[in-house]
């Protein structure tokens, strides 16, 4: 029927149906559709060519994204992370997107109804839901009103209506197909409404309106909610009787609507006028007066009801869900990222207490090198109560061990634990900071399999404080340790596709890692696990190695690590470190194979390796210009560069760059805040509507978004990150509640 049906409704035209031989013919070479691959990718990402095609050569030849972004500047054009990352993705999307349309054509074909155009639409689909509206006339339908009526026989009479007759009745025309027979049709009214069933399906299976009403939908229609039960108290109270243009509906409210609705407290529609999307199917398949005018546009308006407004809303919805979530996962992973890269408190002694009541505060003494010294516990909380015992316990750690910071966990009973430090330490006189942290994700690597390694004879609690402890040693290879989605510095998380988070997140955890670089001969498994080119097995064997047979002192000793081949050595080598070592370029993030570069310029300069770290060196190599010596010494321009960065700051950590922690030495209580108090604080998470600023009491502070700067803010993220330290001022104190507003805008009355 389909190819009996006019252009001008929405139908493709009668064509030679391709055949299986001319189907395979008609194959796309594979070459060429890469090459259509990449001028796509390129175009989407707003990227050039050239540079496309380097990262997606060298991606399907196996390197890694860090080693690629650090060690192959001069084949991408000195792509970033983010811009390789957004490759890689977008690639996996559009071969995934060729395989569904090779699927889809070969399903069609069997059918005997591919045609030349069908074929050429399908190829040149931008969209997996294009290719899906394409399919969708000839997909396998499980039992409808439109196919019991086919069974019928009323195809004929469909076609009928459709050449819109202008002499005739329908009525007339419908009794021919009238039968007595077991599973016929019964009467003239059922037989008109059965063709008008299979013009309904006919409708809803066209591409081009299916596509039409989605884009309509997506431009016009209104996000409606309401409470199931009215009386009910709930966090989802402001929804209760809510609506929004879905155009300016913010990705996290999307998400907040979803888990109301799912936790079966909202009633949620899509509510869009459907008289201009009837007049639009209308105009596709009505072009004039006929005797069947009225009751195709019956069709029109049955198939738009019954057929295309579910399914579009649930496709509409489903579209603000994913961008929910990709924004929901964007802010975790940022905000993941900058906890990672918080700067290492290095060289101190640190006790760590993990606070609680009833089973008392858990406490950790660790080394400056993060070496467990001492557990113990201490009940200075209700409903023990064992103030003095306690106190006489932490001073005797002190002076034992010569204790330098204090760090505590910001879970239960964490701001009596804090008030009990802060008493402590203004009687004794110790003149020590403190310092709170977040504890989220510890109780989670205490009972892992990784800490029951680590610490075979302690308890969870004894182990959660150990690691509150080296979070401030070595917040990176402290939480590196816990499964990333346990770190809470996001919104939602536990509301978006799990498999999508967990590659974000532990893409950001390879990218921190590799970025700061590790040290070869101290990094646990966890941390070697996240090297480029190194996955859990080498790393495991990485420490056996250096356990077996003593500290590494070369990078080519590596290539001695059972399983450590070729590929993978030339991934991970410039991301390991060995200090102290043989050759001081092994200190550096300088790769192995840029040694000679290294040997050239060195030469070129009149010293030797001998003089890294010399002020004559770092003079020297000032004076480098690397754009005219590059040629010189046959290296490229950005790996000349990086050359000569990290041997002026050989064994650099980038993160000592940043701002340190702040430390506290005395307690701050709710009563004690007033509007426009100004105050220091830390910013612990950053979400959609603002950031959350920790300034020292129970609960942190909000920055509404609105207060973020006097300028104009689209998104917190572009003013403040986690960890940062940010001047605030108290805008109001909800004590009931326990909320604190804040602004960072300085008030008038202290502007200068």
């Amino acid at each position: 029927m389909a190819d009996r049906l006019k252009q001008d409704k929405g139908e493709l035209t009668a064509q030679p149906v391709v055949g299986e031989a001319e189907f395979h013919a008609a194959e796309e070479d594979p070459k060429l559709a890469r090459e259509r691959m990449l001028k796509q990718l390129a175009a989407e990402l707003g990227l050039p060519g050239t540079k496309v095609r380097a990262a997606v050569d060298l991606l399907d030849d196996g390197n890694t994204i860090p080693f690629i972004a650090r060690y192959r500047k001069e084949m991408t054009g000195e792509l970033d992370e983010n811009e390789l990352r957004s490759i890689e993705e977008r690639l996996g999307y559009l071969r995934g997107l060729q395989e569904r349309k090779h699927e889809v054509l070969r399903l069609i074909g069997e059918q005997g109804k591919l045609t030349e155009e069908l074929a050429a639409s399908i190829r040149q689909a931008a969209k997996l839901q294009e290719v899906e509206d394409l399919y969708r006339p000839y997909r396998q339908k499980r039992k409808t009103r439109a196919s019991v009526a086919k069974e019928r026989g009323l195809e004929p009479l469909a076609e009928w209506i459709l050449r819109e007759p202008r002499r005739g009745s329908l009525e007339e025309e419908a009794a021919k197909y009238v039968t007595g027979a077991e599973g016929g049709v019964p009467a003239v009214e059922d037989a008109i409404q059965g063709a008008l069933d299979i013009i309904a399906e006919q409708i809803a299976d066209d591409a081009k309106i299916r596509a039409w009403v989605r884009r309509y939908t997506q431009d016009n229609g209104v996000l409606v909610t309401a409470a199931k039960n009215k009386d009910q108290e709930s966090v989802y109270e402001m929804y209760y009787a809510y609506s929004e243009p879905l155009k300016r509906l913010p990705p996290h409210r999307t998400l907040a609507i979803n888990r109301g609705e799912r936790e079966d407290v909202l009633k949620v529609n899509l509510d869009v006028a459907p008289d201009k999307i009837h007049d639009y199917i209308a105009r596709q398949f009505i072009h004039g007066e006929s005797v069947v005018k009225a009751v195709l546009r019956l069709a029109v308006e049955d198939a738009y009801k019954r057929l295309i407004a579910p399914a579009i809303e649930r496709e509409v919805r489903g579209l603000l869900t994913e961008q929910g979530e990709e924004q929901a996962i964007k802010i975790f992973s940022e905000n993941l990222r900058n906890l990672l890269l918080q700067p290492p408190v290095r060289g101190k002694v640190v006790l760590g207490l993990d606070p609680a009541y009833r089973t008392g505060c858990k406490l950790a003494v660790v080394d400056e090198t993060g070496k467990m010294l001492v557990v113990d516990v201490i009940y200075p909380t209700p409903p023990h109560n064992r103030i003095a015992e306690a106190r006489a316990r932490i001073a005797g750690l002190i002076r034992e061990y010569r204790i330098e910071l204090i760090v505590i966990g910001n879970g239960t009973a964490s701001r009596e634990t804090e008030q009990f430090v802060a008493d402590l330490l203004k009687e004794s006189g110790a003149g020590l900071p403190y310092i709170i942290v977040s504890e989220a994700g510890a109780s989670v690597y205490s009972a892992s399999k990784l800490a029951q390694e680590e610490f075979p004879d302690l308890d969870v609690a004894e182990r959660s404080a150990i690691s509150i402890a080296r979070r401030m040693q070595d917040p990176l290879a402290e939480l590196v340790k816990i499964d990333p989605k346990a770190i809470g510095v996001g919104q939602y998380q536990h509301d978006v596709t799990q498999k999508r988070l967990e590659e974000s997140l532990g893409g950001v955890v390879e990218s921190a890692v590799n970025h700061v670089g590790v040290d070869v001969n101290t990094a646990s498994p966890s941390l070697l696990g996240y090297v480029a080119g190194i996955n859990a097995t080498l790393a495991k064997n990485i420490v056996k190695h250096r356990e077996e047979g003593g500290k590494f002192t070369s990078r080519k000793q590596l290539q001695k690590v059972p399983r450590l081949g070729a590929k993978a050595y030339e991934q991970c080598a410039g991301f390991l470190r060995i200090a102290g070592g043989v050759d001081p370029l092994d200190g550096t993030p300088i790769h192995p194979e840029s040694y000679p570069v290294v040997e050239r310029l060195l030469a070129v300069l009149g010293l030797a390796r001998t003089d890294i770290g010399t002020p004559r060196m770092r003079e020297a190599l000032a004076a480098v210009k690397p754009e005219e010596l590059a040629p010189k010494l046959e290296v490229g321009v950005p790996t000349l560069r990086d050359i000569v960065e990290s041997l002026l700051r050989p064994g650099r950590d980038p993160r000592e760059e940043l701002p340190p922690p702040i430390f506290r030495t005395d307690v701050l209580k709710l009563t004690d805040l007033r509007p426009g108090m100004e105050l220091t604080g830390t910013v612990r998470n950053v979400i959609d509507f603002g950031a959350f600023v920790d300034i020292g009491i129970k609960n942190d502070g909000l920055v509404h978004i609105s207060q973020l700067s006097n300028r104009f803010v689209k998104h917190p993220m572009d003013v403040v990150s986690v960890g940062d330290t940010v001047t605030v001022w108290v805008l109001s104190v909800d004590e009931k509640k326990g909320r604190v507003s804040l602004t960072m805008r300085k008030p008038a009355d202290q502007a200068e």
